[in-house]
């Protein structure tokens, strides 16, 4: 067959020759479009999201505090309700102070007794004193009278020898001899007299002289203020004292009242739990990663997080501040038992502890209990 000549050709040949060049270059146009999307979304991706690591399995904690009842008593004012925001040290209920204030009397008649009994002790040893010293003159008087009696005695032995020798030559009558050994025997006597009476002076003073060792061991060393016994009234005072100044129960921290349990008119026990004081001041936020996301996460690394509560507008700004002790299925209620022969490894998730801004937190105050989402950038330390 013969080659066709031009102008054997169709008349649309060259507009499908336009088309097929036009759609190609439209192709490469897009293929070079693709291309170049695809490399600024490599860029970004690495500048922005490469080595951050996320989860949405995050809620937000804090300390709560757990108000207590330290003294037994009926409720006699509450001053706070549920949901209600609390300064530390405001007052937030208030039991009926008469018992305590009972106590207080009590004490302090006490203390005012074990005073006046150290003013006595400290009075008995100036008595005992005194009566040692007027006990040391007795004896000076019954050693006098010992040398009196002595004399006399003396005296009456000499008389009654000289009226002896006498009477043996008829000098001295009978009476008279009589008479002197009458005078001897008295004087014999008085001497004995005055000898028991300084024995008993001697008695008397060693006597006054325990009393006084007494009654200054009682206040030697002390003054009324450190007296062992005015000291544990005064210890018994400030007990009773305190029992009424926790009459008045107070908020141990900043917070949210929460889970109120005391009403008016009730009598609760020394111990019973009244409320919870949830500081959200201090909230932060436990984070659940898997274990294969924690290989380049590190304490002190910072952290993003958004809140449903407020949305992906508010963002909060943390840092890792710790890892818990073990996963969350290691302290459940019944641990996973996995030596079966069925078993099946399941990737396991580790509590992260992030700390928050707590200026951001001031802002937009956060709940126990929120979820969260929390991206960390492992680049960032």
């Amino acid at each position: 067959m013969a080659d066709a000549s031009p102008q054997d050709m169709p008349v649309d040949a060259p507009a499908a020759v336009v088309s097929n060049g036009k759609r190609a270059r439209l192709l490469r146009i897009l293929g070079v479009s693709v291309l170049a999307a695809a490399a600024i979304f490599a860029l970004w991706y690495y500048l922005t999201q490469a080595g951050r690591v996320q989860t949405d399995n995050a809620y937000v904690g804090a300390d709560t505090a757990q108000v207590t009842a330290l003294v037994s008593g009926a409720v006699q004012e509450v001053r706070v309700g549920g949901t209600q925001s609390v300064k530390r040290g405001d007052i937030l209920v208030i039991l009926d102070p008469a018992d305590a204030q009972v106590d207080v009397a009590t004490a302090e008649a006490a203390l005012f007794q074990a005073q006046q009994r150290f003013g006595q002790a400290s009075a008995q040893v100036g008595s005992a004193r005194a009566k040692l010293v007027s006990r040391d003159a007795d004896i000076a008087q019954a050693r006098a009278r010992v040398a009196e009696a002595d004399a006399m005695l003396t005296r009456a032995r000499l008389d009654l020898a000289r009226r002896k020798e006498l009477a043996a030559s008829g000098a001295v009558s009978g009476e008279e001899l009589s008479t002197a050994e009458a005078a001897f025997a008295s004087a014999t006597a008085a001497r004995q007299l005055a000898s028991a009476g300084l024995d008993a002076a001697q008695a008397t003073s060693s006597a006054a002289t325990s009393d006084v060792a007494a009654s200054e061991a009682v206040v030697r060393g002390t003054t009324i203020y450190s007296a062992p016994d005015v000291a544990a009234a005064r210890a018994r005072l400030a007990a009773a004292k305190l029992g009424l100044a926790r009459t008045v129960i107070r908020a141990p921290v900043d917070g949210i009242v929460t889970n109120r349990q005391v009403q008016i008119g009730q009598r609760i026990q020394a111990g019973t739990p009244i409320m919870t004081l949830v500081p959200i001041a201090t909230a932060y936020v436990d984070a659940n990663f898997k274990e294969s996301q924690l290989r380049g996460v590190r304490i002190g690394m910072p952290v993003e997080l958004t809140s449903d509560f407020y949305g992906s507008g508010v963002v909060y700004h943390g840092k890792v501040v710790g890892f818990a002790g073990g996963t969350g299925a290691a302290f459940s209620l019944i641990p996973a038992q996995n030596a079966t022969g069925n078993w099946v490894k399941v990737v396991q998730r580790l509590p992260v502890r992030i700390a928050l801004d707590p200026a951001e937190v001031r802002a937009h105050p956060l709940r126990v209990g929120l979820s969260m989402d929390a991206i960390i950038d492992t680049r960032g330390q």
